[in-house]
């Protein structure tokens, strides 16, 4: 299904006229930004580091006669598209991308893969970055033809993949937020055919938190555990008996899971060692739960291991909120959907276990993240985070004629 079949959709002639125009410029650049998107994923760069994607970034921007202005942490930058204000004294509408990449091995076989070692777009971010790239540029264009009622300004956000994250140092160490009254972004997945896009009103992504224990004693021989704290045994009940303290501590509506995901402890069979180190993700699904959840998982790491004479600590390190969707840029983002894609490109999609800091800008203004479909119809579906993953490349397009319309519209 090429993306130029997928149907169009109108309210009114005006509505139905930019959906027509947005669909004829995005057209216009597929071939470019499908090798950009390429040149991207050859060379992928970890968080705080994107400096080559920036800088291409910047030089596209310039050529279209527009001003782009390099974040001053490092990487990323921001474009202003449009006036400061819509007639009736609106602010921007922002758009966000995330440019950073994952420290795994690709394997997915594709003719531009990476060629950085270690180092893959495996979160979909290279078609974030070209989305939003494109979305700037027919927007540009629709600016020059006098189409554009209220300014436009693009987010190129560092350092989405590590905690505190970009959103985090752009809210807290830039100004670029001002004159921003709505936001909107998309995510990949690859759970929806391209030439769909999920939307969802409320919360569409978990609160997301690293947790570490660290547990210690003297040590001593595994003959004799009664003459010190046990480690190691320590360890493995705050495994299992932690998380099912949450489960009774907080409501089972609000969707608190905490995992391990590393344990380490001793080299010997015949030692009991003097340090073990435990850690996890704490994810939770309401806000407020996720308020106090952290000091729930301390209070629960103490009394799990009171009788076993060792000693404790345990740090908690917020990530992120929920990404919480505001009911009328939702809906606003829906409608854009339906002019732009096709009146059947709305799905409903559920609300993830995943952490995305895009929460945070929406703490500060109100908008909305959708989930762009970017699996090939009858094809495989891959994960997120995976070395072998694969994206159908017709969701760029679909990717910049919804964010485009939904900024225009």
């Amino acid at each position: 299904m090429p993306v130029g079949d997928v149907p169009g959709g109108n309210t009114t002639d005006v509505v139905a006229g930019l959906a027509a125009r947005v669909g004829e410029l995005t057209d216009g650049f597929d071939a470019e930004l499908v090798a950009f998107r390429r040149d991207v994923h050859r060379h992928p760069e970890l968080s705080r580091k994107e400096t080559r994607t920036s800088a291409l970034l910047i030089e596209r921007l310039r050529a279209a006669g527009l001003d782009p202005r390099p974040l001053p942490i490092g990487s990323g930058l921001v474009c202003d598209i449009g006036p400061d204000h819509g007639p009736d004294g609106e602010g921007r509408v922002g758009l966000r991308a995330d440019l950073d990449a994952l420290p795994l091995h690709e394997t997915s076989g594709v003719d531009f893969a990476s060629t950085q070692p270690g180092v893959a777009h495996a979160c979909g971010h290279d078609v974030h970055t070209t989305v939003v790239l494109g979305a700037g540029l027919v927007l540009a264009r629709l600016h020059e033809e006098g189409r554009l009622r209220r300014g436009v300004r693009l987010f190129f956000q560092p350092a989405e993949e590590v905690f505190p994250g970009g959103a985090e140092d752009i809210i807290n160490k830039t100004s670029e937020l001002d004159g921003v009254d709505r936001m909107a972004a998309l995510h990949c997945d690859p759970k929806f055919d391209v030439g769909h896009v999920g939307t969802r009103i409320g919360p569409i992504t978990s609160a997301s938190d690293s947790v570490m224990v660290t547990i210690s004693s003297p040590g001593g021989h595994t003959s004799r555990p009664h003459l010190t704290g046990d480690v190691v045994f320590a360890l493995g009940q705050v495994i299992t008996q932690t998380p099912a303290v949450l489960g009774r501590r907080l409501d089972p509506r609000s969707g608190v899971n905490l995992t391990w995901g590393a344990v380490q402890a001793g080299s010997t069979p015949n030692a009991i060692p003097s340090t073990g180190i435990l850690k996890g993700t704490l994810r939770c699904l309401d806000v407020r739960a996720w308020e106090k959840a952290g000091e729930l998982v301390r209070e629960a790491v103490e009394q799990v291991v009171a009788p076993y004479q060792v000693d404790i600590s345990v740090t908690v390190t917020h990530g992120v909120p929920p990404v919480e969707n505001e009911a009328e840029s939702t809906l606003d983002l829906e409608a854009a959907i339906r002019d732009a894609v096709g009146p059947d490109a709305v799905q409903l999609t559920e609300q993830s276990m995943g952490g995305e800091d895009f929460a945070w800008y929406l703490r500060k203004v109100p908008g909305t993240m959708a989930r762009l479909g970017v699996r090939t119809p009858g094809g495989r579906t891959y994960d997120l985070h995976q070395g072998d993953l694969v994206v159908d490349e017709r969701a760029i397009g679909v990717g910049v004629r919804t964010l485009a319309q939904f900024a225009a519209r």
